[in-house]
């Protein structure tokens, strides 16, 4: 067995990442993944390894006051942890070492041990408060009143974020790189996407589209000027509904589409010519899937088209996590590919084409990354340190849970049956 020599000029001294090495070290099966530094300078770990530093006695109050994911998280939004260098290649090696290792859960006697650690280091203590940017949603899951709630955490954030972290189609989901243009800029691959979407859907003037969970509305927009169809857009986002809105008069679009505030399930026309809902699907619920699958049947005219762009997870794989339903998507579920394609089958829907975007959404998310980078200091700025360390955090593990399949997306293009031939 091979092993890393310790830097030897800052693993001499006895200071606090040397309290805590060996409580990590036996909890990653004698493999420690990350190298220590504490704040007293003190560092310790494999010297090869990603360093992890832990500003302030309240990183390990975090993570003892929430073991796992959601304290860690707290922690690094706080600033209380931090990551030096490229938080993806850190996130990626850490997985790589619990892939080839495996874990071992702290036992009683491990526990005494480590409280023993934290009286040591002074780390024992009050807890330290929550983070203001986690989501505090109340009431039963899923009635139109929480669902309105869990979209506003996210969406209503501010517009001004995305104008900073998006392209100027303002889309928020994932992009299309077309096999001949492969070095396309991300405002390129968005509008290929958008192009893609229009052309599964068959759309042209004159066209009635209705646009589920519209976002900023880059589909609504694009289709009717560049396709001539008209669109029923709707949100559950007030500044989304704004900014669509303030977009249809700048561009003179006040005759070809409209937008409204509205649940999916309070849609009150039918008979449209095609319905898209890009990445919104993952809101909807674990149980409220085959209704709102059997409500887009409702919506589309015998023979209409559905295209529904959604993310994944691997069947092997429980998608989301604490740190995305405290931070980004609460009440979020995803599925396995099969069984969205099920669902939608089972509403009486022809799938026609599954299309996998997986490896797009990697280019997509590290482009997300990249600006955020560039507009660091801008982000802060407006929205304060917690939120950039939060969107620091959600990009770089959503480009490695694609880069690692752990997570997919795919366009799922369907049709409603015409007369006579099936379910109409």
């Amino acid at each position: 067995m091979t092993t890393t020599a310790p830097d030897s000029r800052r693993d001499a001294p006895r200071g606090v990442a040397h309290f805590l090495a060996p409580v990590v070290a036996g909890f990653f099966n004698g493999h420690p993944p990350v190298r220590l530094r504490a704040w007293d300078g003190s560092e310790a770990g494999p010297a090869d390894a990603p360093v992890v530093v832990l500003r302030h006695r309240d990183a390990l109050r975090h993570v003892v006051s929430r073991p796992g994911e959601l304290g860690l998280a707290r922690a690094y939004v706080t600033g209380a942890l931090d990551v030096e260098g490229d938080l993806t290649d850190a996130l990626r090696r850490v997985g790589a070492g619990v892939r080839r290792h495996g874990t071992s859960p702290l036992g009683p006697g491990e526990w005494v041990r480590a409280a023993r650690v934290l009286l040591a280091v002074g780390a024992v203590g009050a807890r330290p408060p929550v983070p203001d940017g986690e989501a505090r949603l109340r009431g039963r899951t899923h009635t139109r009143e929480r669902d309105a709630a869990a979209v506003s955490h996210h969406y209503d954030a501010g517009n001004g974020i995305y104008s900073l972290l998006l392209d100027e189609t303002m889309a928020y989901s994932c992009a299309y790189w077309p096999e001949d243009d492969p070095v396309a800029t991300l405002a390129d691959a968005q509008r290929a996407k958008l192009d893609l979407v229009c052309r599964e859907l068959g759309l042209r003037k004159g066209s009635r589209l209705l646009d589920v969970g519209c976002g900023w509305g880059s589909l609504a927009l694009h289709a009717a000027r560049v396709h001539g169809a008209r669109v029923s857009a709707v949100t559950l986002s007030a500044a989304q509904r704004d900014h669509v809105a303030a977009r249809v008069r700048e561009e003179g679009l006040e005759d070809s589409v409209e937008v409204e505030l509205r649940h999916y399930r309070e849609i009150d026309r039918e008979g449209f010519d095609a319905v898209a809902a890009i990445e919104m699907g993952e809101h909807v619920g674990r149980d409220e899937y085959a209704p709102f699958a059997r409500r887009l049947w409702s919506l589309l005219r015998p023979g209409g088209r559905l295209l529904v762009q959604q993310m994944s997870r691997g069947s092997d794989h429980p998608g989301g996590g604490p740190f995305i339903e405290r931070y980004i998507a609460p009440d979020m579920y995803m599925r396995p590919l099969g069984e969205t394609v099920g669902l939608i089958e089972d509403a009486g829907l022809e799938v026609t084409a599954v299309r996998s975007l997986r490896r797009h959404y990697v280019r997509t998310a590290r482009a997300w990354s990249a600006e955020l980078e560039r507009r660091l200091d801008d982000l802060v700025a407006l929205a304060g340190e917690e939120t950039a360390r939060v969107w620091r955090l959600y990009l770089a593990g959503g480009a490695l849970a694609f880069e690692e399949g752990r997570m997919g997306v795919h366009q799922i293009t369907a049709r409603r049956f015409g007369p006579g031939e099936g379910r109409t």
